[in-house]
């Protein structure tokens, strides 16, 4: 840009420019978020030299640097930890089944001919995510340790019907019976409580107890039933930024970027947006207080006293409707991962009170 010149006999001395001005603390915590939440409409008023010096002022007028305006830029904007998603620990072995007429599952399985485990896990996580604390110690206890990813979540599979978690109970039943397992114990966490719950009461027959964490007989209180109506939004941004929403997500739980949250955040980021959404729905849906006291199998409660995502008293009240006495923990809503050894000895007291009692004793 050429210099403005001073009117008059003679020009006077080009003043020196002025320093960049100091960037504010709400820009540099949002990245130029604020600037992008009014959309630039001072910029639109002055033909983009919105807050510029002018020539009258004494000093050249230059067009003010844009910021990025679109969320994708701004996310961006952090690039991604260039670390290796390594799991903290090694799961166990895993493998696609293909049950024909069904489709193709991905389960874990520890072998062995103890008594079976089959591990359910919560909403939107994986097998991996929900039980990799709890995988070594179950085997290790004697136990032969199931786990399946749920349609639309991790590498469970994809279909074109909405989510419905009775077909998630008709999947992990199919999947037991391609794979010759007679019996189990149904061990459900969260999400899990449920698809637990509809395998026993669907297919009685593969299932000789139920152990239930961190879950609920019901989804049915008014701010649960408002957080589900924004699934279309949790839709929307896991389609648009899977990774990078997950990450953000982790880091404002106070997680680092590191090898092990970089694994949680691409172990995350498998699921379908669709499904997971759609699955919340489903989760506001389902009401079993009708028929939950008619299960005939076994059964424990493990209550994670600090749970904040499952109300305590409705996992206590879970415990009164299936007519046992809750086995409460230490720990929030995912107590199985950040007090595992309390949670494991609590769910080896649970599988004993069910009738499947360890055969070694845990390391």
């Amino acid at each position: 840009m050429t210099p403005a010149r001073a009117t008059g006999s003679s020009a006077s001395p080009r003043p020196p420019v002025a320093p960049a001005p100091h960037v504010s603390a709400t820009d540099a915590a949002t990245g130029g978020a604020s600037d992008t939440a009014t959309g630039g409409a001072a910029d639109a008023a002055t033909g983009g030299t919105a807050g510029a010096l002018t020539p009258a002022q004494g000093l050249p007028s230059r067009p003010r640097t844009r910021r990025p305006r679109s969320l994708a830029t701004l996310i961006r904007r952090r690039r991604a930890p260039r670390l290796v998603p390594e799991p903290p620990i090694e799961p166990l072995p895993g493998r696609i089944v293909h049950v024909p007429g069904r489709g193709e599952f991905f389960l874990r399985d520890s072998g062995g001919d103890g008594p079976a485990l089959l591990l359910l896990h919560g909403w939107m996580v994986s097998a991996d995510l929900n039980w990799i604390t709890a995988y070594d110690s179950l085997r290790d206890a004697g136990y032969r340790v199931l786990a399946l990813d749920h349609r639309g979540h991790g590498r469970g599979l994809r279909g074109p019907a909405p989510f419905r978690l009775v077909d998630c109970a008709d999947d992990a039943a199919a999947v037991l019976r391609h794979e010759g397992v007679d019996r189990v114990v149904a061990v459900g966490y969260s999400m899990g409580g449920p698809i637990a719950c509809l395998l026993a009461r669907d297919h009685a027959d593969l299932v000789e107890g139920v152990v239930l964490c961190a879950t609920a007989p019901d989804w049915q209180e008014p701010w649960m039933k408002r957080g589900w109506r924004l699934m279309s939004l949790v839709r929307l941004e896991l389609g648009l930024f899977p990774n990078a929403a997950w990450r953000a997500s982790l880091r404002a739980l106070g997680l680092p970027d590191e090898s092990g949250t970089t694994w949680a955040a691409a172990e995350l980021s498998r699921g379908s947006a669709r499904d997971i959404a759609e699955a919340g729905r489903e989760l506001g849906r389902y009401d079993g207080r009708a028929w939950l006291a008619e299960l005939t199998q076994p059964r424990a409660v493990i209550v994670p006293v600090a749970d904040t995502l499952v109300p305590v008293r409705k996992q206590r009240e879970l415990a009164a409707l299936v007519g046992v006495v809750p086995r409460e923990v230490p720990g929030t809503h995912v107590a199985v991962t950040t007090h595992a050894e309390p949670f494991l000895e609590a769910l080896l007291a649970a599988l004993a009170d069910v009738g499947a009692p360890a055969t070694l004793q845990a390391r």
